[in-house]
């Protein structure tokens, strides 16, 4: 009985460990991915709406998220603002690079800022 069993037990330790295989491996589950970006759209949708940005600003700053969960996170907060008449908040901030974009016009002013410096310490001297 536990010779037949013997050559099972690694092909079942094998198939155990494909989760932890994949994940070392970088490689995701379609269905938990679907579900990661289609969260990550419901919160960007909301943010966008309390910050008072339309909905077609949002589809353009986040262009690599599907319309369809920004849309409906948008919507979401839309109607929870309404209800408990919360008011849009002006953002501070510029909106964020898309992936693979540069930094170098956000590097430009701290840059020039920093060599502003010393010379601004020199004329107090």
């Amino acid at each position: 009985m536990t010779r037949s069993l013997l050559p099972v037990l690694p092909l079942l330790l094998t198939l155990a460990g494909c989760d932890i295989v994949q994940q070392q491996m970088g490689i995701e589950d379609p269905n938990a991915k679907a579900a990661k970006v289609e969260a990550e759209g419901k919160a960007v949708g909301g943010a966008c709406r309390h910050s008072g940005r339309a909905i077609e600003d949002c589809y353009a700053i986040y262009h690599w998220l599907p319309k369809a969960p920004v849309f409906a996170g948008w919507q979401e907060m839309d109607a929870y603002m309404r209800t408990n008449k919360i008011e849009a908040v002006e953002p501070q901030l510029p909106p964020p690079a898309p992936p693979g974009t540069r930094r170098k016009a956000a590097e430009e002013p701290a840059a020039n800022a920093k060599t502003e410096k010393p010379a601004e310490k020199k004329a107090e001297k």
